[in-house]
């Protein structure tokens, strides 16, 4: 495997057809849409469960359903799409996406609903990755960190908007509607993508196998480690931080929602915090933020009791953690070299395997009794996990250039 850098040879900067601020738009609105749908089923779990003669637990299967498909459809969808341009195949996935929503909608048992939702996770990974890389190739090199940070922030948004106006859709209209919503928001994105996305020129002679051999680079492998290990935490007090708050700090139910809105912000922030400082100094960025992201989880076991001090920290965890989004996304265009599409992909991949290990820790935790207050040790592992694994792909890259010398 090889540690050689290629940065930049897979990104030919191109022009938006109908200026760059609509083309950042319709992405940003894309992966906002595509956040939505994924975040949006955790707020209307009770209605779906209860309209399907459900029990949440059992609901809850829905939500592993689509995770698998993203894990499956990244690389899979990538590899079978090669010879696409990133402009068709954005089309393409958005199509899926939109199929798979209204697929949600029109199956009658609960089996059919999980293999829909199955169907609507595959192109997820794809999306946010090929939308990371035309943000990327619409800029000068010097503010990729940017693009990709404006990009993703859709996601953050998600959180912040998305998902509470979908649960409010839901309490009131039905799962259903909520679910059709974003699917018509999915087709108004595949008409803007249409529009004011610049159209690349498709690689028709490049290979699937082109694409899969490009990624034993030590580096890209390493990167997507991180991602998978380091973003974890974050998922390990997310998945549980509503029992937190009714069980332990006992806030009253409407305040919890308040605490999910601050959640969301800070997402947003380390977004954009973290895309600022990839234009400064990568690696920096990373550091900061898997170390800060173990620090503010460190914390957060001695403030349970304390409102104020927990919202503070509420905001803190995902400001670190999402700060690591553009920086390992950037650093993938820098290694990836031919398998630039596949490796932003499985970032994505990596991204909801952090979400199933993260959950799952969390539960091993709770179900072993060491409390809630545990939840924020076991984050902190994972965020030492990322840094530990990023500081190895650094010096491994530094001995790589030591010997090439």
């Amino acid at each position: 495997m090889s540690d050689n850098t290629q940065a930049g040879d897979a990104i030919t900067q191109v022009a938006p057809p109908h200026g760059k601020t609509a083309a950042f738009f319709i992405l940003t609105f894309g992966t906002f849409v595509v956040g939505t749908g994924e975040f949006a089923i955790m707020g209307m779990l009770p209605e779906f469960a209860t309209s399907l003669r459900l029990s949440v637990a059992d609901a809850g299967y829905v939500i592993t359903a689509y995770a698998l498909g993203v894990v499956i459809g990244a690389p899979l969808i990538t590899i079978l799409g090669a010879r696409l341009s990133r402009r068709e195949l954005l089309l393409v996935l958005l199509l899926l996406f939109c199929f798979g929503n209204i697929l949600s909608i029109v199956m009658p048992t609960p089996g059919l609903v999980e293999v829909a939702r199955f169907i609507t996770g595959l192109p997820h990974g794809a999306l946010f990755g090929i939308s990371a890389l035309v943000g990327a190739s619409m800029v000068e090199r010097a503010r990729r960190g940017w693009a990709v940070g404006r990009v993703l922030s859709g996601i953050a948004i998600a959180t912040l908007i998305g998902a509470p106006f979908s649960t409010f859709a839901a309490n009131h209209l039905g799962w259903r509607m909520a679910y059709l919503t974003i699917a018509i928001l999915g087709f108004v994105t595949f008409l803007g993508v249409w529009r004011y996305i610049p159209a690349d020129p498709p690689n028709r002679q490049n290979s699937p196998f082109r694409e899969v051999s490009a990624m034993g680079n030590v580096q890209v492998l390493l990167t997507l480690l991180t991602a998978a290990i380091g973003f974890g935490g974050m998922f390990t007090i997310y998945t549980y931080l509503t029992s937190v708050l009714q069980n332990v700090t006992h806030v009253p139910e409407w305040e919890s929602m308040v605490y999910m809105v601050v959640w969301g912000a800070g997402m947003l922030a380390g977004a954009n915090a973290g895309a600022w400082l990839v234009d400064r100094n990568l690696d920096l960025a990373a550091l900061i933020a898997l170390a800060g992201s173990a620090a503010a989880m460190l914390v957060f076991p001695y403030i349970l009791h304390s409102q104020i001090a927990l919202m503070v920290d509420v905001f803190l965890v995902p400001t670190f953690v999402n700060a690591l989004g553009p920086a390992l996304q950037t650093r993938l265009m820098d290694f990836a070299g031919d398998a630039q599409t596949l490796a932003a992909s499985l970032n994505h991949s990596a991204f909801n395997i952090a979400n199933a290990v993260g959950a799952a820790g969390g539960s091993f935790l709770l179900a072993r009794q060491f409390g809630y207050g545990a939840l924020g040790w076991g984050g902190a592992l994972f965020s030492a996990g990322g840094l530990i694994v990023y500081l190895l792909a650094l010096l491994m890259l530094k001995k790589h250039v030591r010997e090439s010398i």
